[in-house]
């Protein structure tokens, strides 16, 4: 009786480990990020990154960090993050230059023309607003209020949240829009940083880091600016 209660216990012991073991890999699946600082894409020699125009390596608060003009200056990657997630957090730490487009897409995750997600802005005389788009199946739609702006020639976070169920955007960590949206997960695709995908709506400005995240994220939790 003692050593089958000696071989219970070992048992019990080991498919804990198994089960403990488990769920931690489940929780670091559920955490996994990707993460650009866009001076260190500018740097690298690969065949998966494509280079537009002339972007420059310049300063910021936080780094290095790369500008675009605004005319023909983009980082297209073959790469496609949110393949297959059901929710996600994309955060960016930007600054918005004078003088660009009135629309300008900064970061087109996705296909061209079909399901795809987009971190845009307007830009206005001396101010922008935030617009965070999705495309899913028939559901297309963008999150904008053109009465939340923010001055131009300054550093900010902003943060876009899809889940299955709804879509969120975020400027320095508050909130400024919420609704419903029925979204389904992208399957294909790539990235463009800079420009939409179809290298239209150039973004003049710079970029210093683009972090994305396979769940949402509590405003919290985002990258410290």
């Amino acid at each position: 009786m003692r050593t089958n209660s000696r071989l219970f216990a070992l048992l019990f012991i080991g498919c804990s480990i198994v089960l403990k073991g488990q769920s931690q890999e489940l929780n670091n699946n559920s955490n996994k990020k990707t993460e650009w600082i866009i001076a260190d894409l500018l740097r690298q020699k690969s065949n998966t990154i494509e280079i537009s125009g002339n972007p420059k390596i310049v300063s910021s608060p936080f780094g290095d960090a790369v500008s675009f003009n605004g005319t023909d200056d983009a980082i297209f990657l073959n790469e496609l993050p949110l393949q297959s997630l059901q929710e996600f957090t994309v955060e960016m730490l930007f600054k918005p230059e004078l003088n660009g487009q009135f629309e300008q897409r900064i970061l087109h995750i996705g296909e061209s023309k079909g399901d795809r997600m987009l971190l845009e802005i307007r830009a206005l005389e001396n101010n922008w607003y935030f617009d965070g788009y999705a495309a899913s199946g028939t559901n297309k739609k963008t999150l904008i209020d053109e009465k939340l702006i923010h001055p131009l020639e300054k550093w900010y976070h902003v943060a876009f949240i899809v889940t299955s169920k709804n879509r969120a955007t975020f400027v320095d960590g508050k909130q400024e829009l919420r609704e419903d949206f029925p979204f389904s997960p992208i399957q294909t695709g790539q990235t463009s940083i800079g420009v939409r995908m179809s290298k239209i709506n150039w973004f003049k400005g710079a970029i210093y880091k683009i972090r994305i995240t396979q769940k949402e994220v509590n405003p919290k939790d985002f990258i410290q600016s």
